[in-house]
């Protein structure tokens, strides 16, 4: 599963209100079946996409049982591989926290990346977390760090909120302020990319996945 960045904050009226002249030529039957579809149109826009109340009734959708049984997420099947911009320079960018620090991405060279792009709004995200929580324990282990970054532009306690009440001890309340990385990596998230020791992407991921699962932790193998 995959989800777009939050809907635009469009009146009602944009969706529900004809042309003048063309509501005088249509009948009454004919005008309230156009209300009716706009509306049914708009609702379906809001409910296709993961709005900021996303969270709040997040469930594991996008996860489906592994052929095992365990019931351990996988990748979903709108889930996408692309390693077509193998080689390319890691993004020069400097994030901060809830605290005002900041952190420069290319000050991270010298051993693999992870980064995930994710948001407190965005339900994939949050269900794909704990196991990015559980990566950041074995970083030493596997020789990467491990680097989740929040596209909450300029809303750090609702980092720090998701954070606290998920019980995602290990994820540190990275922000990218101005939403730079989504919308370089092309706005849907989650989307995660690895990068090699020299700071050259190998492959990025664009929806959420058991990262703590032996194919996630194969793919990451590959920066090494």
């Amino acid at each position: 599963m995959i989800a777009d960045g939050p809907s635009a904050n469009r009146p009602p009226h944009i969706w529900l209100e004809p042309p003048a002249l063309l509501s005088k030529a249509l009948s009454s039957r004919s005008l309230k079946s156009l209300v009716l579809s706009s509306l049914a149109g708009a609702m379906a826009l809001a409910v296709g996409g993961c709005d900021r109340k996303s969270e709040e009734t997040a469930q594991p959708q996008a996860s489906q049982a592994s052929p095992d049984g365990t019931g351990a997420a996988v990748a979903p099947a709108d889930a996408k591989l692309d390693r077509s911009h193998k080689g390319e320079p890691m993004p020069v960018i400097t994030l901060v926290d809830n605290t005002g620090e900041s952190l420069d991405l290319a000050s991270l060279k010298g051993k693999p990346l992870l980064i995930n792009l994710w948001a407190s709004w965005c339900a994939p995200c949050i269900e794909e977390m704990p196991t990015l929580d559980a990566l950041i324990e074995r970083e030493d282990e596997l020789g990467v760090t491990v680097l989740p970054i929040s596209q909450d532009m300029g809303q750090p306690d609702k980092v720090i909120d998701i954070l606290h009440r998920r019980k995602l001890d290990n994820v540190q309340p990275w922000l990218d302020e101005q939403g730079d990385l989504g919308f370089q990596y092309g706005g849907n998230l989650p989307i995660t990319v690895l990068f090699d020791s020299n700071g050259k992407e190998v492959w990025r991921f664009t929806g959420a996945n058991d990262w703590s699962s032996p194919e996630a932790l194969k793919l990451i193998a590959e920066a090494s």
